[in-house]
């Protein structure tokens, strides 16, 4: 697996990688992370910061939330 690249955002982490065919775009934020793998036939490398859109980083920030709210829930009713 390799590094393509490190994309800066206030909120997240953001690390692109390749690795069998595939481009992961991994993001963290705090205990939470994401990742999305994309087959490198179906984009070219440049275009792999179109998909790191405002509307697709907003809904990822909304996910993270929800997955905190989740473990917060699940962690009180222990």
């Amino acid at each position: 697996m390799r590094v393509v690249r490190e994309v800066s955002h206030p909120d997240c982490k953001i690390t692109i990688f390749h690795w069998n065919n595939r481009y992961l775009l991994k993001l963290e934020a705090g205990p939470f992370e994401q990742t999305f793998k994309v087959s490198e036939f179906d984009v070219v490398e440049n275009d792999l910061d179109k998909i790191l859109n405002p509307d697709f980083l907003r809904q990822a920030m909304d996910r993270f939330n929800g997955m905190s709210g989740s473990l917060r829930q699940a962690l009180d009713a222990l």
